[in-house]
């Protein structure tokens, strides 16, 4: 009899997971005995030898046995249980602040202990803070590890030592079933030099005695190259996937009214840069054709993509389309709103607006007119494409900020708008430059254009990093900025914490602001204040009335004060490198040479003043974002930690990127001459986030 396979077998049928252990394990899309093969450790261990307590050095991950001489409740600012261990060659202590009374039993005088955890300089010389430990009967009780130690991502409520036990189970049913099933076709595996699968999963989970640390922590083993390989291959094929269901469907092919476009153009205060023009030729085309258009417009901050935005908008309009154009946030879905009706009224086009906010009356209203057909342009946030929202006729959709909506919004939004037989257009722009490395697996499914040139009249923003102690001198400044006539932002950041602490961070520095600067009109914008607050406040400041705006995060993108000249950005280590340059984008749109003060807290990490040096030394978007991607990785750049869309188990993009040209090409063979397993993989590496490969 066939045994099952690996997929087929619950997790309920391993020794020592019941019920509740189940969920723990759902919640890290552990749903299957190969799910759990799937999951792979972050970084490793080395148990397999016993250090002498006398050697042990501060920050040293060590191993260690000896026998309990003391264990005692001590008092202090935290209670805690402190127990001291000794061998032959010395003592050390373990500290432990959160422990229970059966813990302090097992922990008793007299007992055996083995323990591994990181030494530290403690109140009595050298203790570990919750070592990991096992209480032996003799020091030959419990064998030593004979490989190293992998450390799995985990949750609350579910132990290493717990994790590590199942996926054991789990690699003894591996070995006895007739193999995980390898989905690549083996003259492939054999052209590029891979690792089996079974073999790659093993070298991943138990690594051999003699592997150094550094050559499977780093990524750089035969196991981990043949999983990035697959992963980024499944990643890459969900992509074409959409890309070839997309070209399959049918989409309205748009013909421009040529006198609207021309009367847009003749009231524009400029020219088009010759960049913007090619990026418009390159839609167009698109939008004449029978497939529905999925384009990604790329631009650096202040390259005028809302133009080019704006010409693809009046193409659909003229055909007689309507179009709805999303941002992530109110404050620039109402930037948008602003300008689109500054261009599009006097050309007899209605302008509609709907968020989260628009209620009763006005909103039914703006449903009607958008059913009817009398709205041709919906400007808003996700409320677009809420359930109750219809289109009479959808053409075309413009997200803007791409990189802050996961593959899901962008598919469900597509899913809502080819309720019918056609296929709406897409464009997608960002202001955040993609590294190619990353648009060859993020956006797999998008044709690209890239607005590479700054309208003429733009002064390059000088950027200068300076320590918080100089705060007094950074003040001053701003002082002879506005006396001067100029404008200047100051950007409080607190990220990491909640949106109710930035904001009230904010409120603190303006009134301080207020207090140091008499003389001086501070206002103060930030995500938790009424839309029409925010409007009343940019508007001042954009007229001039308030010479200083105090923010939070939320005037990222979208706002274009072209007097604005000073910048001051606190704490500007708590940003990744594309968010910093977004918000330096928002200054240098005059004639005045412009500044941007990075205001640091000290002492600086070495990773943070490589970051803030990046900046300082270049205002190229693209250059910022390679550099982001190498420091921080494809999650945080993309700002997918959320959408769950780029959080790869086993590659890294920027350690990884070699083998993006092979995946590429492995992808189309796959496509053409293998397509009965594109959908095992798929759901292999992407699970229980496939759903959208079938949108």
């Amino acid at each position: 009899m066939t045994s099952p396979a690996l997929d087929q077998i619950s997790l309920t049928e391993l020794k020592g997971i019941g019920p509740a252990l189940e969920k723990k394990f759902h919640q890290l899309s552990v749903y299957n005995v190969q799910d759990l093969l799937f999951h792979l450790p972050f970084r490793y261990e080395d148990r397999t030898k016993v250090h002498p307590i006398g050697k042990v050095s501060v920050g040293d991950h060590v191993q260690l046995q000896g026998e309990i001489v003391s264990c005692n409740i001590q008092f202090g600012r935290r209670r805690s249980l402190h127990c001291v261990v000794q061998d032959e060659s010395g003592f050390i202590s373990l500290r432990f602040f959160h422990f229970s009374a059966v813990q302090k039993q097992s922990l008793a005088v007299g007992n055996l202990i083995r323990c591994y955890g990181e030494a530290r300089r403690g109140r009595t010389g050298m203790e570990i803070y919750h070592p990991e430990y096992k209480v032996l009967k003799d020091f030959d009780s419990i064998p030593i590890e004979d490989s190293l130690t992998p450390i799995y991502p985990a949750t609350e409520g579910l132990q290493q030592a717990r994790l590590r036990n199942v996926i054991s189970q789990a690699l003894v049913l591996m070995e006895k079933s007739p193999d995980v099933q390898d989905h690549l076709p083996p003259e492939l595996v054999k052209k590029l030099g891979l690792e089996g699968l079974t073999e790659a999963i093993r070298l991943l989970h138990k690594p051999p005695i003699d592997a150094p640390l550094s050559w499977v922590n780093a990524g750089i083993n035969p196991g981990q190259k043949r999983l990035a390989f697959e992963e980024l291959l499944a990643h890459r094929l969900c992509m074409r996937r959409l890309r070839n269901d997309s070209n399959q469907q049918k989409a309205p092919q748009l013909q421009a009214d040529d006198s609207l476009l021309s009367q847009y153009l003749k009231a524009l205060p400029f020219t088009l840069t010759n960049a913007q023009q090619l990026a418009y030729q390159e839609i167009a085309k698109d939008l004449n054709g029978v497939c529905p258009m999925l384009r990604l417009l790329q631009g650096d901050v202040g390259s005028g993509k809302t133009v080019v935005a704006g010409l693809t908008a009046l193409h659909a309009i003229g055909s007689g389309y309507q179009v709805a154009l999303m941002a992530p946030t109110e404050i620039l879905a109402e930037q948008h709103l602003f300008n689109f009706q500054q261009w599009f009224e006097p050309l007899g086009i209605n302008v509609g607006w709907l968020s989260g906010k628009t209620k009763g009356a006005i909103r039914s209203q703006q449903l009607q007119d958008l059913v009817a057909g009398k709205c041709q342009l919906l400007i808003g946030t996700h409320a677009l494409f809420q359930e109750d929202v219809e289109y009479q006729q959808l053409g075309l959709i413009i997200i803007d900020e791409q990189h802050r909506f996961g593959v899901h919004q962008r598919l469900a939004l597509r899913d809502k708008a080819s309720a019918g037989s056609i296929n709406p257009h897409q464009l997608v722009m960002t202001a955040t430059p993609i590294p190619r490395t990353l648009a060859m697996s993020a956006y797999a499914d998008l044709d690209s254009s890239i607005i590479d040139e700054l309208p003429p009249g733009r002064t390059p923003v000088n950027t200068a990093i300076i320590s918080s102690d100089r705060r007094s001198d950074v003040i001053d400044r701003i002082e002879s900025a506005c006396r001067e006539g100029n404008q200047a932002y100051w950007v409080c950041t607190l990220i990491d914490e909640s949106e109710a602490l930035q904001c009230e961070a904010a409120e603190v520095t303006a009134e301080k602001l207020s207090t140091q600067l008499p003389h001086i009109e501070v206002g103060l914008i930030h995500g938790r204040m009424k839309p029409k607050q925010k409007v009343e406040v940019m508007a001042g400041f954009k007229v001039g009335q308030i010479q200083l705006l105090v923010a939070t995060t939320v005037i990222e993108v979208g706002v274009d004060v072209p007097n604005a000249s000073l910048m001051v950005i606190e704490n500007p280590e708590r940003l990744g490198l594309a968010q910093l340059h977004q918000l330096r984008g928002r200054i240098g749109r005059g004639n005045i040479q412009s500044h941007c003060i990075l205001l640091y807290q000290t002492p600086l990490s070495d990773m943070a003043k490589q970051r803030l040096t990046v900046m300082r030394d270049s205002t190229d978007g693209f250059y910022i974002a390679e550099k982001d991607l190498e420091l921080r990785g494809p999650g945080q750049v993309l700002g997918t930690q959320q959408t769950g869309m780029m959080t790869f188990r086993v590659a890294d993009i920027a350690r990884d990127a070699p083998l993006l040209e092979t995946v590429k090409e492995a992808s189309e063979i796959i496509l053409q001459n293998h397509d009965d397993i594109v959908e095992p993989l798929i759901r292999r590496w992407l699970g229980e986030r496939e759903h959208y490969a079938n949108v």
